[in-house]
């Protein structure tokens, strides 16, 4: 028996494929896709740049107050293998009375990450993706303060082999419930099925409030994934 018959073996073995009726042909790199193990393993790289996780509770927040340091319009954190951008809001002075002296006004912003998923490079194939068509799972945890109503911003694009065809799409911008403060993780997540032919891609953005005002305070998520599972 040739390696590479015996590489599909072990996949299939491994991971029931011949049970579950998933095509399995002979021209895939077998011995490639099973050193990347593509199912059940988080696809983004660096979940979690706050150094946070969603397991233990976020730490205190910082209290505001006059500092020696310049303003800062971006959260700390590392954020190697993330693109990101940051969108200052306008100011609101909305609600202030005409004529009333203003000493500070809150600067909102939008800090937003954002990743790149190229599926076939994650060891899946084409005909996975195209006949079977695995569950594409999301998940992400953001902080809930009381900081604004509207903290975080997700969005999530199954795309072409162009990296711009969209074939599915899933968005959510949550509002908050600012009479209580809790200040806990809160979960998102999404199951992309039966989606159709054609993903190669998945495109991860979510986006952060921010606020400046005597001081930085900026909204946090961890524990970000991307997961392609294979249904029972």
């Amino acid at each position: 028996m040739c390696a590479a018959t015996d590489w599909k073996q072990k996949c299939q073995s491994e991971w029931k494929l011949k049970g579950r009726d998933i095509p399995a042909p002979d021209g895939v790199d077998w011995k490639s896709v099973h050193s990347k193990k593509p199912f059940n393993r988080n696809l983004l790289k660096n979940p979690a740049p706050h150094g946070l996780s969603h397991t233990q509770p976020p730490p205190e927040l910082p209290a505001p107050g006059f500092g020696d340091e310049p303003p800062r319009f971006e959260p700390e954190g590392d954020f190697k293998d993330w693109t990101t951008s940051t969108e200052r809001l306008p100011l609101d002075s909305s609600g202030i009375p005409e004529g009333a002296a203003i000493c500070h006004l809150p600067q909102y912003s939008w800090f937003t990450m954002e990743q790149h998923v190229d599926l076939l490079g994650q060891g899946l194939w084409v005909e996975l993706l195209d006949s079977y068509q695995p569950d594409i799972c999301i998940q992400d945890w953001y902080e809930e303060t009381l900081l604004h109503k509207s903290l975080y911003q997700l969005q999530v694009k199954l795309l072409g082999a162009d990296r711009k065809t969209v074939i599915q799409e899933h968005s959510v911008s949550p509002e908050e419930d600012q009479s209580q403060d809790e200040h806990r993780w809160k979960e998102v997540s999404h199951k992309f099925r039966g989606y159709g032919p054609g993903v190669r891609h998945v495109h991860f953005l979510h986006r952060l409030k921010c606020m400046s005002m005597i001081g930085f305070q900026a909204t946090r998520a961890t524990d970000s994934a991307v997961l392609v599972r294979l249904r029972d």
